[in-house]
């Protein structure tokens, strides 16, 4: 029997399964819900056909409200608007959790990028020594970030788990029971998480999903590719809350210090649960004490103790190794397998489980350098000349990195001062505790020059800390920054006290590059095109100077912050790139959606895995642009960057932002520790601006403007021109160009707007809206053309029926969204705005915003 196409399997298991389940709901035994279900169809076909129409989201609702609640009662409205929501709430959990049940039929978790592929190819192909040698110098490493796009709370989260597997399971008693359990439990959380309870709510992936996905695939890898071992631990974690710093005054040391605490244990007990269970099995003369005493000494560890640690990790892995050989010598390697897997899960994770980053602003390191001057100075100490911030940039780098000292934070009466140097501290006493993978890299955002990366690095040698155990690692974000990397780095590179630190490092030098804010300050193709010359440039430079640059991308959800089709971004880099290892952010929902479940998780792994094998085994001489396609690529990027500046600095832009999207109301939400903007300033700065809220703003609009502003007018240029054939063969040629237009097609589709279409007649802001529209039409007739295909997507049918049923859910829910804001914009135009009313409509301004998120998936 065939399998069948990708989207007959999605068809047959997720779209029949969520029509049937979904009519569970109108069964259940809740007030008003027969109403609510019954109700909510008619109200998404008024939608539909409002919208074909070309009506207003008020004009929709109004007419819906006078069909079907036959009132003209505001607060029967009101009522029926937040049964909606959370209606549509839960449907949205529904689908999530009948995709993720149907995640490996839907997709083939043997086929192109999984381990089997890579093996069946390296055989087919005589790369099997090439291979291994590959697999002991690359690594993949998600760090998982906790930006506020994670809406569902830990109850819910919960809740999805335990009904993925009863659906998996055909289960539909319990699928009834997990239904009700959800139409009962609330979605919205009632205070602002700290960072620490963010990391809480990660870790729970690192233990339940990581931990086993790693473990096998490093199995699997050793057991079939390489049975000499791999000694290269392969897949490593990263890890941000509580050591994100950047913007967030939440984060402090102790918050820094009690999450790593909560690594090392997590990591702990997963050690011991195994133990536990090897006990049962291995009950042999001569190992039963060695496994009874190493699970006891875990469980001491973890269970009862304060901090205080009752193994090594030296310890823990010889009597491990112990228990292995006498297994050989001595009965016949019995449940070797099993003892082997846990010997590669320690190798991978050590006591640390995910190496927890500490990140902070260069402008904050600006102020708190300006105050450990001032304090040298107070004192008569000659630690830095007295004419320090008179000299030229040459200078103040042989300053800094000869600077020595031993601070005591307490003599700061500053807190940012106090609590920066603290942090430096706490890197020293998590190595001591969980060893230097537990916090080994200080990253420094908004990195502008290499006076930037030596104020960092001067303190901690300021910190009494001579030779730190730690990478410095410099965040370029904005366009002129990444254009000046290489620059910056051969400054550094050139130091003789900065060069003899990374030679320390192993001659490794990471790098970050901000995706998400390279789009914010210069459009979708500009901010691309910017990152891919860095890399060029700094691999160039780099290994000029003997160094081996690491390059950790920071990217959010959607293609407007560098997500969509990761692993397709990573092969197509070339031998110009350096791409030893893939470092990469995963934050909010991109976690859940992507790495939420054993299968996504391990499916999503495996073509990261696969994306460096097939760049630098399969496929290592290819993907190289020539000059010309260089020249086109950056004629291309000119062209989108001039649309996006000249769109970006319009005097209606900000003022569109703050009065027609939700970009205000991320603000007000309890989804994440950080704020939604650097400065504390009322008035609004785009500078300031974090990427989040910003994307999330526009896909609320369902205008996705970060994701293709700017592509169609640089295309039409060589349409009109007559040079569509440069474009065309750009397109043909190049995997780079062809992910980069298919991930900005992803953006066109999932944007739709009917839904703002009334803002055309705006008088403040028509003229404005069209502007955004007329360029959508034409980044879609454009991209279109050169795909050579007749609807968006054309090529993934899957993912394009599943943003179809999402976005068909999720419809009324814009359409309140948009409703609410206009009655809030009208009540404020007022004689006498009724406050309270005001609240009520914002309150489901925020409420809906969750549910668009979750939906979306990949929204901000």
């Amino acid at each position: 029997m065939y399998t069948l196409p990708k989207i007959e399997r999605f068809k047959q298991n997720v779209l029949s399964k969520y029509n049937i389940y979904n009519s569970v709901f109108i069964t259940l035994p809740f007030d008003s819900i027969d109403n609510t279900g019954a109700l909510l169809p008619l109200f998404t076909e008024v939608c539909e056909t409002g919208f074909r129409k070309m009506e207003t989201p008020k004009e929709i609702f109004e007419f819906f409200s006078k069909k079907y609640l036959h009132t003209d009662v505001e607060a029967d409205k009101i009522d029926l608007m937040f049964r909606f929501i959370q209606y549509i709430e839960r449907q949205i959990v529904l689908f999530d959790a009948i995709e993720d049940a149907a995640f490996p039929i839907v997709n083939n978790m043997e086929g192109r990028g999984s381990l089997r592929d890579i093996k069946e190819k390296a055989d087919a192909r005589g790369k099997n020594e090439e291979l291994v040698e590959f697999l002991e110098n690359f690594n993949v490493r998600p760090v998982l970030t906790a930006h506020p796009t994670q809406f569902y709370p830990g109850a819910v989260l919960g809740i999805i788990n335990d009904l993925t597997q009863a659906i998996r399971d055909n289960n539909l008693l319990q699928i009834k029971q997990l239904l009700a359990q959800l139409g009962k439990t609330p979605f919205i959380k009632n205070e602002k998480p700290n960072p620490f309870d963010e990391a809480v709510s990660l870790i729970w992936y690192l233990e339940n999903v990581f931990y086993n996905t790693a473990g096998d695939m490093m199995h699997y890898l050793e057991t079939n590719i390489s049975p000499e071992g791999i000694k290269n631990p392969i897949i490593q974690l990263g890890f941000w809350p509580g050591g994100d710093r950047d913007g967030n005054p939440f984060v402090t040391t102790d918050i820094t210090l009690k999450v790593a605490d909560r690594l090392r244990t997590s990591i702990l007990k997963c050690y011991y649960f195994e133990m536990r269970d090897l006990k049962r099995k291995l009950t042999f003369p001569g190992v039963d004490v060695l496994v009874a005493e190493l699970e006891n000494k875990l469980y001491r560890s973890v269970f009862y103790s304060r901090g205080e640690i009752y193994i090594t990790l030296e310890e823990f892995k010889a009597q491990l190794i112990k228990i292995k050989t006498i297994i050989v010598e001595q009965h016949q390697s019995l449940y070797l397998d099993e003892l082997e897997a846990l010997l590669i899960k320690i190798n991978l994770f050590g006591f640390h489980f995910a190496t927890l980053d500490i990140r902070q602003n260069s402008k904050i390191h600006d102020a708190v350098f300006k105050d450990v001057f001032d304090f040298y100075l107070a004192e008569g100490k000659d630690v830095f000349p007295k004419n320090y911030y008179e000299l030229s940039e040459t200078e103040k780098i042989d300053v800094l990195a000869n600077a020595k000292g031993d601070l005591n934070p307490e003599d700061f009466k500053n807190e940012m001062t106090k609590s920066t140097l603290e942090s430096i501290r706490a890197i020293r006493q998590i190595q001591d505790c969980n060893g230097e993978l537990g916090a080994n890299r200080y990253i420094i955002s908004n990195n502008e020059n290499a006076v930037n990366v030596l104020e960092a690095f001067a303190l901690f040698r300021l910190n009494n800390w001579e030779f730190p155990s730690v990478d410095i690692v410099p965040l370029f974000e904005s366009v002129d920054d990444l254009q000046n990397a290489h620059n910056v780095m051969e400054q550094l590179y050139t130091n003789p006290v900065y060069a003899a630190h990374v030679a320390s490092r192993g001659m490794k030098q990471t790098i970050m590059l901000g995706f998400s804010d390279g789009t914010k300050d210069g459009g979708y193709l500009m901010a691309n095109w910017s990152i891919y010359q860095a890399k060029e440039q700094l691999t160039a430079m780099s290994r000029k100077y003997g160094i081996k640059v690491i390059f950790f991308d920071g990217r959010g959800g959607p293609p407007a912050r560098g997500g969509g089709k990761t692993h397709k971004f990573y092969a197509s880099l070339g031998p110009n790139i350096e791409n030893k290892e893939i470092q990469v952010t995963v934050q909010g929902q991109t976690i859940s959606s992507n790495f939420g479940t054993l299968d996504s998780c391990r499916y999503n792994l495996e073509n990261l895995l696969s994306a460096g094998v097939t760049n630098q085994v399969f496929n290592k001489d290819l993907n190289k642009l020539s000059d010309e396609d260089k020249e086109v690529m950056t004629q291309l990027s000119e062209l989108g960057y001039e649309k996006y500046l000249s769109f970006k600095n319009h005097d209606k832009f900000i003022p569109y932002l703050e009065k027609m999207s939700t970009l205000k109301y991320y603000a007000k939400t309890n989804i994440g520790s950080r704020p939604s903007k650097r400065s504390k300033s009322e008035k609004l700065d785009f500078k300031d601006l974090r990427a989040i809220p910003f994307v999330g703003s526009w896909s609320q609009l369902k205008q996705n403007v970060p994701g293709f502003y700017g592509v169609g007018a640089a295309l039409k240029h060589f349409e009109d021109t007559n040079q569509w054939e440069k474009v065309q063969g750009l397109y043909d040629s190049s995997l780079f160009f062809k992910t980069l237009l298919e991930n900005s097609m992803m953006s066109l589709a999932k944007s739709f707007f009917p839904l703002t279409a009334y803002m055309k007649n705006d008088p403040e802001f028509g003229e404005f809206w069209q502007n955004i529209y007329d360029e959508f039409l034409e980044t879609k007739r454009l991209l279109l053309k050169i795909a050579g295909h007749k609807e968006l997507m054309e090529n993934y049918p899957d993912g394009m029926a599943s943003i179809q049923v999402r976005e068909r859910i999720v419809l009324p829910l814009l359409t309140i969204q948009q409703y609410a804001l206009l009655r809030i914009n009208e009540l404020n135009k007022e004689a006498n705005p009724d406050e309270k009313l005001i609240k009520v409509y914002e309150k489901i301004v925020m409420r809906s915003l969750f549910g668009n998120t979750n939906a979306s998936r990949n929204s901000a």
